[in-house]
């Protein structure tokens, strides 16, 4: 499991990387040296801890590694795309609910969830979902847009606010200059669980986009479009392009 989780982490370039590393007998700390975000390394080091724990010796393990590299690069070629709606539904083409979908993005989750929406509005099923996810331990992070930088297009609490609820959750928002701030949204809806499930469409995380609204998504399963999708988002945040919201704009 450990050996698996560290593949999920580190991509397949990563992970091969991290098996030759192993099959080198390269110590946890030159593993760890090689990688960056804080949820990589805690996978890379659970597994050198599960090594000493079990007595895996570093050859084994450099196996087990490759042969999760090998399972996800098969499964990578192996994409499902399915369309996801919101409001009334039609006999002739059986469609799954936005909703739905997002509950079971949500509950999918083990170790990452990444979200971004335009605008927010708290609402039981929603929060609760975050909530048990954020106690398995996910790390869940999400982008919502503010009220100064919407400029009057949103009303009503910060969307941030809709988030308060759920402890631990990590809220960003798009850090514009002077510049870009009167021209520009934060609008891209989206959630992607685990790099490795994602929806995107027209839906904020809100009762009315989920439920009532017609809006239309994909729900992307496997394949590199998830995982490419966290990685921007990880890379914005890197950047400071993303900052944790409540931060000086």
């Amino acid at each position: 499991m450990a050996a698996e989780d560290a593949v999920l982490a580190l991509g397949l370039s990563g992970a091969k990387d991290l098996a030759g590393l192993l099959a080198r007998e390269r110590s946890r700390e030159r593993a760890l040296g090689e990688v960056a975000t804080a949820v990589v390394r805690e996978s890379v080091e659970r597994l050198y801890l599960s090594m000493e724990a079990d007595g895996v010796s570093f050859q084994e393990a450099a196996a087990y590694v490759r042969g999760y590299v090998a399972a996800a690069q098969r499964a990578r070629d192996t994409v499902q795309v399915r369309t996801v709606w919101s409001g009334p539904g039609t006999p002739a083409v059986p469609v799954r609910a936005t909703a739905q979908v997002l509950a079971e993005v949500i509950s999918e989750a083990q170790q990452e969830l990444l979200a971004m929406t335009y605008a927010a509005r708290a609402y039981p099923a929603l929060t609760e979902a975050m909530t048990r996810a954020v106690q398995r331990g996910v790390t869940v992070d999400i982008v919502v847009e503010t009220l100064a930088d919407a400029r009057g297009l949103l009303s009503g609490p910060e969307p941030g606010a809709a988030f308060a609820a759920v402890p631990g959750v990590r809220l960003w928002h798009w850090a514009r200059t002077t510049s870009a701030r009167t021209a520009s949204r934060q609008h891209a809806k989206l959630a992607v669980a685990d790099r490795r499930l994602l929806l995107l469409g027209s839906a904020n995380l809100t009762e009315s986009a989920a439920r009532r609204n017609i809006e239309a998504g994909v729900l992307v399963r496997g394949g590199t479009a998830p995982r490419r999708v966290a990685e921007h988002i990880v890379e914005l945040q890197r950047q400071g392009v993303l900052r944790p919201w409540g931060a000086e704009r």
